[in-house]
């Protein structure tokens, strides 16, 4: 049976020259196309495929955010003009991560690795971040926005929209004028990818976004409250304050 696969890409260009490519092999089916993130989310949950090719930077959703949003995604080759999202493409568990522009032979090798992965669900292999962390350190991109999954719907939230989140679990809840949204991540996570100028952690259950902070009062000794826009009250521990202090230049 063939490989059913998506081409996702904002280029036309690119998405062309993939399918031909692809045309080459006879084991590898292209079942769709899509030129943004919500046009390929709505084609996986169609169309089911095995494999997608797979760009990062495009408009409305990326590829990183699309991923966060399936709940089964198929087996990933990020195709992609910059090599500052190798180490997170990797974490992703892609199987390969090709850089625009590329040879033919390049993407039947990452091909090869699909094939491997989807017949004995084999772990990515290291050695291109190895390869790319040898040319330079690859920066890490701050977040500028989250997509989150609202029923059948999906909403892009701006970071600058955000009040604060607030930890529930294995999820966070993210607090913003317009209501509370779900996401499957970590505190953790959010408080290293978001910029530390803007976002602040200030309790263990808390990372507060200071544009929205609109006052602080001494709740009892050594304990804060902060007031923010929405007139909503968030605890502050001790290290919190600490930090806090840090950024508004207390």
């Amino acid at each position: 049976m063939p490989i059913r696969t998506l081409i996702v890409d904002d280029e036309a260009p690119a998405r062309a020259l993939l399918k031909h490519y692809l045309s080459s092999h006879s084991d590898i089916e292209v079942i769709g196309e899509a030129a943004d993130g919500f046009e390929a989310f709505r084609l996986v949950k169609e169309l089911q495929p095995e494999l997608m090719l797979l760009d990062i930077r495009m408009p409305k959703l990326s590829g990183f955010e699309l991923l966060e949003l399936l709940e089964n995604p198929p087996a990933v080759i990020f195709t992609t003009a910059f090599d500052e999202y190798a180490i997170k493409a990797f974490e992703a568990n892609a199987c390969d991560y090709l850089m625009k522009p590329f040879l033919r032979d390049r993407l039947d090798v990452a091909l090869d690795k699909a094939r491997l992965r989807l017949t004995s669900n084999a772990p990515a292999e290291e050695s291109p971040v190895n390869k790319l962390l040898e040319n330079g350190p690859l920066q890490e991109e701050k977040l500028q926005r989250v997509a989150v999954r609202s029923g059948q719907k999906i909403r892009i939230i701006p970071v600058n929209d955000v009040l604060y989140f607030e930890s529930d679990g294995d999820y966070v809840l993210i607090h913003t004028a317009e209501g509370r949204f779900l996401k499957e991540k970590t505190m953790k996570f959010f408080e290293s990818h978001l910029d530390e100028r803007q976002f602040v952690r200030v309790h263990r259950s808390y990372i507060v976004n200071v544009e929205h902070i609109k006052g602080m009062e001494l709740y009892e000794k050594d304990s804060w409250t902060l007031l923010l826009s929405n007139r909503e009250y968030i605890k502050v521990s001790a290290t919190g304050y600490k930090a806090l202090k840090k950024v508004l230049n207390l």
